[in-house]
């Protein structure tokens, strides 16, 4: 029998997934295919509220279509624009927030996330996370400005006050092709 390697997306997944089941505001900030929004519509309570970002209209409609699919975009709420704009339409205390970076799967890799907006949204989502809430950042160094990107999220989150925050890492040490590298961020 063969083993499946648990990716970092995956892993994201397992480290929410606890937070979820109480959680009131979510956001994705990077809606992509809308896998992750779909997970956290699947974990949370029916009267929680999930916003999710994306620049791309192709992504917020695969999102949606995902949504309506499995019955769950009641509660989730789209929203066309950069995620770094997240205060002009998310007042609310976070309790769980997901980045999952680089581009689109199966979209242009010329459209890809890029490192001066990801740190702001990080740092928006950060001002907003709730006490005890989670960030989960999936960064991707295996293609040029995923490694910019990468460098720069782990340079960020690494000076981030241990009085206020909890930051750890999580990525295959072994697979010679650059895989994702997830961060985990609780909010003190």
């Amino acid at each position: 029998m063969k083993t499946k390697v648990i990716s970092a997306v995956q892993m994201a997944h397992a480290f929410l997934t606890a937070k979820l089941s109480e959680a009131r505001y979510i956001l994705d900030a990077t809606a992509g295919n809308g896998h992750d929004t779909l997970f956290l519509a699947k974990h949370t309570p029916p009267d929680a509220t999930i916003w999710f970002f994306d620049i791309q209209e192709q992504s917020l409609l695969n999102t949606i279509s995902a949504l309506n699919e499995a019955g769950l975009a009641y509660k989730c709420r789209p929203i066309h624009d950069c995620h770094t704009k997240i205060r002009n339409y998310v007042n609310n205390p976070l309790d769980a927030v997901m980045f999952n970076l680089g581009y689109l799967p199966g979209g242009s890799h010329e459209v890809t996330t890029k490192t001066d907006t990801t740190l702001t949204a990080i740092q928006e989502t950060l001002r907003l996370l709730a006490h005890g809430g989670l960030l989960s950042v999936v960064a991707y160094p295996g293609h040029p400005e995923g490694r910019l990107e990468n460098e720069a999220v782990r340079g960020y989150l690494s000076q981030l006050l241990q009085k206020e925050f909890t930051v750890g890492s999580w990525e295959m040490v072994n697979q010679q092709n650059t895989p994702p590298i997830l961060y985990i961020v609780e909010k003190r």
